[in-house]
């Protein structure tokens, strides 16, 4: 009897994935018609997952003329379950020079218009945060112009009713598409933002910029004479060969994809408490986006003596130790900002586990802004001496351990106190 149960369970799954991958045939037969309507009424009805791999299965710039023909719901939610690759693979159209903010840029999730309620934008996030790290709130008109930004901060303590017009950070700060790397990194560099948006020429939000990468495209440049100095080979030019680029690239690609699935296997772990304590998808982006920014400023000022020769053998205990401290003191005191922030919020959704979840952001953050500090000195340290270019690689490892270091810490301290054992009255 178990055989055949197995048996019709294997049969049931193959006939499942063949009926999937011919929908995706499918849609993508539908995407390469010169007629684009029906392909998008298929896409209207197709789930999100077959959805998803048909768009990856063609070239960036048919995808990307999809997703801006589709709902804005529907295309967030793509976007989300896409990887940050892909993201910024369908965000760059030809024409951006190769030093171009344009050429960096990935495709922004978390996009709204001005007449979205607090309580509306918080529904559509709570979901969309369960697959990827929104920071940043954007505010667009009909035309896709950048109105404003809303924080997470303001998006917890604003009443439910309220339009995200009357809350939104108006006039904010952007780069433009067009503009170099190095004038954006001038305009950026006191402003220390986790994301920074992009907007063309008319003001039209095209994309966005995560900090971290940013900084490293210029941290390239900057490490080249490093680079050379331990072997490392010159980064990739227009003229270099396909295959020797294909070599030089796609390793860093397998070991991202195999550092993001850590992250999200964390996340995963704990899907159940973050079902039962909706709260905390909230905070997710908020600690991540604190931590990552911590994390670069440390990987930023340790690179920058690398490069300046500041760095001699014997210092690494040193700078480690200082980072853990400043780690300890900036994360005690953001931390102290964020408790205070889950306690109101907590207390308006009516949760009775208010201390409870303030206690678990301060001692969450505390511990991830400490763990992200010594990760931007050791990283970049452990690369150069592995032989390997530590700025074109420290990002990649310095986002899993920020990222697995803080939402491991926030979902298990959850998990534990409120999940596994929840207090008693």
């Amino acid at each position: 009897m178990d055989s055949q149960r197995d048996a019709a369970a294997a049969a049931g799954a193959a006939e499942a994935s063949a009926q999937h991958q011919a929908r995706v045939h499918a849609l993508v037969e539908l995407l390469g018609a010169s007629d684009r309507q029906p392909a998008l009424q298929a896409f209207g009805e197709a789930p999100d997952d077959v959805a998803l791999e048909a768009l990856q299965s063609v070239v960036p710039t048919n995808a990307r003329d999809v997703l801006e023909q589709l709902p804005a719901a529907r295309r967030q939610r793509l976007l989300a379950a896409a990887t940050p690759e892909r993201r910024r693979q369908w965000a760059s159209p030809q024409g951006y020079a190769s030093d171009a903010i344009g050429s960096l840029m990935e495709l922004p999730i978390g996009v709204f218009s001005p007449d979205h309620t607090v309580a509306q934008a918080t529904d559509e996030l709570r979901e969309l945060v369960k697959r990827a790290f929104i920071t940043y709130v954007f505010i667009v008109d009909a035309g896709g112009r950048l109105l404003g930004v809303v924080t997470m901060r303001d998006l917890l303590f604003s009443p439910p009713a309220s339009r995200l017009e009357q809350v939104m950070l108006r006039e904010p700060f952007f780069l433009r598409a067009d503009e170099s790397l190095i004038d954006a990194m001038r305009r950026a560099l006191n402003r220390h933002y986790p994301v920074y948006p992009v907007c063309d020429g008319a003001g039209k939000l095209v994309g966005l910029v995560r900090g971290p990468t940013l900084f490293e495209a210029q941290a390239i440049e900057l490490s080249a004479q490093a680079g050379a100095m331990v072997g490392v080979e010159k980064e990739e030019r227009l003229s270099t060969p396909l295959w020797r680029s294909l070599r030089f690239r796609h390793p860093w690609l397998q070991l991202n994809i195999l550092t993001a699935f850590l992250a999200a296997g964390v996340v995963a772990m704990f899907e159940d408490t973050i079902d039962r304590v909706v709260v905390l998808a909230a905070f997710l982006p908020v600690l991540a986006g604190q931590s990552g920014n911590t994390g670069s400023q440390a990987l930023a000022v340790t690179l920058r003596g690398m490069t300046l020769g500041d760095v001699k053998p014997g210092d690494e205990r040193r700078l480690v130790f200082k980072e853990a401290v400043l780690g300890l003191f900036n994360g005690l005191l953001v931390g102290l900002t964020g408790a205070v922030g889950m306690y109101a919020y907590a207390t308006m959704q009516g949760s009775s586990d208010a201390l409870y979840l303030s206690l678990i952001v301060l001692v969450a953050m505390t511990l991830s802004c400490i763990a992200s500090g010594i990760a931007g000195v050791v990283t970049p340290l452990t690369l150069r001496r592995l032989g390997a270019d530590p700025a074109t690689a420290s990002s990649i490892f310095l986002t899993t351990a920020t990222d697995v270091v803080s939402m491991g810490a926030l979902l298990g301290l959850a998990s534990w106190l409120l999940v596994d054992g929840p207090p008693q009255a």
